[in-house]
């Protein structure tokens, strides 16, 4: 049989390890190798290496007959750890269980030990209650208020709170002894493990309520339709969530509400459109504008701006306006851009009298070409025949 590691080796601990150090050291050993996470073999073995390590230096008399005699203390007999050395020999009982549900409260649907066994008693905050509101993309910009309408709890006024009829009172669970759970005994490969679930007979409450409240039929609380103002800030996105504190589900033994989280669902606009705090939109332009250059009006989220077009834009000119952008959340009066694409717009349909025009302009243009090129007229203009 291979010889066993040193306790304090296994743990990765100093001899003079305080139980606190002790405990740590454990608590992530054995996160790493509990079955539950880690299925391979090597990981069980090591996580019984562990366990059997701290189950011994966890104990003060274990502790001083390890530190006296070594090994030697667990077997034959001798001291209090029983014969044959065995992982099983050290048993999961009294801390053990306390710690295993402390560390593995994950992995087995909540906290054991002592701490945890008592909140029933404890006051407990409220649920956070979610909802959704729809706004423009302008109210987005510019921030607004709006109403919502939800069914909310608040405590009965008639048991105030307790859930039992009046002139009674709940008593203390009888399953759990009012602790709201209650502790069971599992057994595994690797021993005997202690852990806690939620009492079934109270539903983790510790008082059972023998006659009702007739108003609130026993939970202590009604239902009733509120209508709520949520202040939405300028600048705020698509998705993002407000915090209203305090508006939510009332608390249990005198804790505190809930929150209220409110989900900012922004509607798209037609001319729009946004990224971070950058506005992107596209703006057309006439021919005649885009050659000889000119004012064009643009609209902003701010309303209209005149822009100098300059003579020989082509289209797909990016604009810049600095500052018409998304307010900053975070940054008071700060503001993103608005970025303008400029499309030079080609006529769809024309009349004769365009069309003469237009072909006119082709045949300047063409001349002032060959002119260039042969230093006089081609043929003379046709507002000159």
């Amino acid at each position: 049989m291979a010889e066993k590691r040193d306790y304090y080796e296994v743990l990765g601990v100093p001899r003079d390890a305080d139980a606190a150090a002790l405990k740590k050291a454990y608590r992530e050993l054995a996160k790493k190798y509990h079955p539950d996470v880690n299925p391979s073999p090597e990981a069980a073995e090591k996580f019984k290496e562990a366990s059997e390590a701290y189950s011994v230096l966890s104990d003060p008399e274990k502790r001083r007959q390890y530190d006296q005699f070594g090994q030697a203390a667990f077997e034959g007999g001798m001291g209090a750890g029983g014969a044959g050395g065995g992982f099983g020999d050290f048993g999961f009982g009294g801390d053990m269980g306390d710690i295993f549900g402390d560390i593995f409260g994950d992995f087995f649907g909540g906290r054991a030990g002592g701490a945890s066994a008592r909140d029933a008693d404890q006051p407990r905050r409220g649920a956070d209650v979610s909802a959704n509101i729809r706004i423009t993309f302008m109210e987005a910009i510019r921030g607004c208020e709006k109403e919502i309408t939800l069914n909310l709890k608040d405590t009965c006024p008639k048991c105030g709170g307790t859930g039992a009829k009046p002139g009674t009172s709940a008593q203390t669970c009888p399953k759990c002894g009012g602790k709201g759970r209650i502790r069971y005994t599992q057994r595994t490969p690797i021993g005997m493990i202690q852990n806690v679930q939620t009492c079934p007979e109270c539903n983790g409450t510790g008082k059972v309520i023998r006659e009702k409240c007739p108003d609130c039929y026993g939970t202590g609380y009604i239902s009733r339709r509120k209508t709520l103002k949520v202040a939405i800030p300028a600048g705020i996105d698509n998705g993002q969530v407000i915090r209203d504190r305090g508006q939510g589900e009332p608390g249990a033994n005198g804790g505190p509400r809930g929150d209220l989280l409110v989900q900012i669902l922004v509607s798209p606009h037609p001319t729009f459109r946004r990224q971070d705090r950058d506005i992107y939109s596209t703006v057309p332009v006439s021919f005649a504008t885009a050659a000889l250059g000119g004012p064009i009006r643009i609209n902003t989220v701010d309303g209209e701006v005149e822009y100098d077009v300059k003579p020989g834009t082509q289209t797909d000119t990016k604009v810049r306006l600095r500052g018409k952008g998304v307010p900053s959340l975070r940054s008071g009066g700060a503001r993103g851009d608005h970025y303008v694409t400029l499309v030079v717009k080609v006529p769809t349909s024309m009349n004769e009298r365009q069309k003469e025009a237009l072909r006119a302009f082709d045949e300047a243009m063409n001349g002032i070409e060959a002119k260039a090129a042969s230093g006089g007229r081609k043929k003379p203009f046709p507002w000159e025949k």
